[in-house]
């Protein structure tokens, strides 16, 4: 790269820095008379253009660029051959928390962002006091996106947009806010807003909402974060008046159960929820009550205290199916309570061979007879596949155990992916013949219909989201939140008709 640079310098770099020239000379020509600035003119036609505003957390990059040399085109089309007085405005995005995150994390110490932002401001200032003394002021978020904001505009006048540089405005003032709230109320008079329960990306500790740009990682970079439904399903513990409540994504393999996993060495609590106890996972309980659970903690108990024990299933099949220990249950997932369907799940299947020849574990819990005996339930016809799709295909990918986690999140991507799209429910099922798809549906509305449905809980995907500032993102339901209500079609009509 050095020694391109250098050959460019040598054949070109006179002819350059005189082009450059050139373009510094008009730019002071057209800046310092203004002649972009939009003063009302009433023999004129009116046009106004906007773009995305920049948001002020950094140095522009390519695709500000991009976006903004696509705005000014259109000004200047409109100016020449329209004779339009075009007002195209410069306007700052700071609302969110990335730039109080890094405000926080520079007042913090944090010696990555201090180096980035420490590099961010040299690209303007040579002299490394100067870096210093301005990257000390960015303990306030305000001094962030003021320093910004300058240099934006130095880069976008190097580049010669045609914009009116006075109208300058954040999407924090008091009059751009007002606008907003202007514009909500017009939009909700038109019939276009609407009120319910959302679910969003939440953060606890920042006690907000979170988007794109407040995320570690995005905000330029790729990142994709999916919201995953689980069903939760009530299993009656013998003898209690308690409930351990699994989560599972795919409720139509209840038929299938054998049993029920918890990790032994979990403290899961004992909860009130929505007028009734449950044992749950610490970390499930505290994401239900962000979800519109009612939850108080009454009390906790240890996993392996629940070995051994029984739950009764419910109603729609109706039969008692044992607590048995498993490593790869995770209580930052789901409930931290899983039912068992080894035919169809392979973390399940695996799970019981393993604790099948753990002679130690059978003879710790007294379980060995009850394990031995238990056997996988086929409750899905799969085409291609044996009377245990679960089993194939952990066979054919050489899943070692439980712990062989990559593998066997493959094979379990590569089941659910095969049973939804060509799977059919058998003959010990409910909805005999019906797709896997239609059954889900069903299940839940049968399970609900028993009292064995908990619910919805949502989970993120990937499982560890954090924002800029390292906090935990979750799922929340914001509950009688007003929103745009897309699905509207008058919205095609206008603009069909625009």
């Amino acid at each position: 790269m050095e020694e391109f640079k250098s050959k460019v310098e040598e054949l070109y770099g006179d002819f350059l820095r005189e082009i450059r020239e050139i373009e510094k000379k008009w730019q002071r020509e057209w800046y310092g008379n203004g002649i972009f600035n939009a003063d009302p003119r009433p023999n004129k036609p009116k046009y106004f253009i906007t773009v995305p505003y920049p948001y002020v957390s950094g140095s522009p990059h390519i695709g500000h660029g991009r976006t903004f040399t696509i705005g000014d085109i259109i000004a200047r089309y409109k100016r020449a051959r329209g004779g339009f007085n075009v007002l195209f405005p410069i306007a700052w995005h700071i609302t969110g928390t990335p730039i109080q995150s890094v405000a926080d994390r520079i007042m913090k110490g944090d010696p990555e962002d201090i180096k980035l932002y420490s590099w961010y401001v040299s690209l303007y200032v040579d002299d490394p006091n100067k870096v210093k003394e301005i990257l000390s002021t960015f303990t306030n978020p305000w001094n962030i996106a003021q320093f910004f904001a300058s240099v934006y505009i130095r880069d976008f006048m190097s580049m010669g947009y045609s914009m009116d540089f006075r109208r300058q405005f954040t999407t924090g003032d008091p009059d751009y806010n007002a606008f907003i709230i202007w514009q909500y109320h017009k939009l909700r008079e038109a019939g276009y807003i609407t009120q319910g329960s959302h679910v969003v990306l939440y953060s606890p500790d920042e006690n907000q909402a979170v988007g794109e740009h407040d995320i570690r990682g995005g905000g330029g970079d790729e990142i994709t974060i999916d919201i995953l439904e689980f069903n939760l399903v009530k299993f009656k513990l013998e003898g209690s008046d308690e409930y351990l409540v699994a989560a599972t994504l795919r409720p139509e393999t209840i038929y299938g159960v054998t049993n029920v996993w918890i990790h032994p060495s979990i403290d899961y609590v004992i909860a009130s929820i929505n007028g009734e106890r449950w044992v749950v996972s610490k970390p499930a309980a505290w994401k239900l009550s962000y979800q519109g659970y009612d939850v108080k903690v009454v009390g906790s108990i240890r996993g392996e205290e629940l070995i051994g024990k029984y739950v009764v299933a419910p109603p729609l099949i109706n039969r008692r199916v044992p607590i048995l220990p498993a490593s790869f249950v995770d209580e930052n997932t789901g409930t931290g309570i899983v039912y068992s369907v080894p035919a169809h799940a392979p973390y399940d299947y695996v799970a019981l061979m393993d604790l099948k020849k753990d002679e130690k574990t059978l003879s710790r819990y007294g379980i060995k007879e009850l394990v031995e005996s238990i056997e996988p339930i086929s409750i899905i016809k799969l085409p291609n596949y044996g009377k245990y799709p679960a089993k194939d295909v952990i066979e054919k990918l050489g899943v070692k155990d439980q712990n062989d986690r990559e593998k066997l999140d493959e094979a379990t991507r590569i089941v659910y992916r095969e049973e939804f799209y060509s799977g059919t429910m058998k003959e010990n099922t409910l909805f005999p013949g019906l797709s896997v798809d239609e059954a889900r549906e069903r299940t839940i509305r049968a399970l609900s219909g028993q009292g064995a449905w908990g619910g919805k809980m949502y989970e993120l995907e990937p499982r560890k989201v954090l924002t800029r500032s390292g906090n935990l993102v979750i799922a929340a339901v914001i509950k009688d939140q007003w929103f745009l209500n897309y699905g509207n079609p008058e919205w095609k009509t206008k603009r069909l008709s625009a």
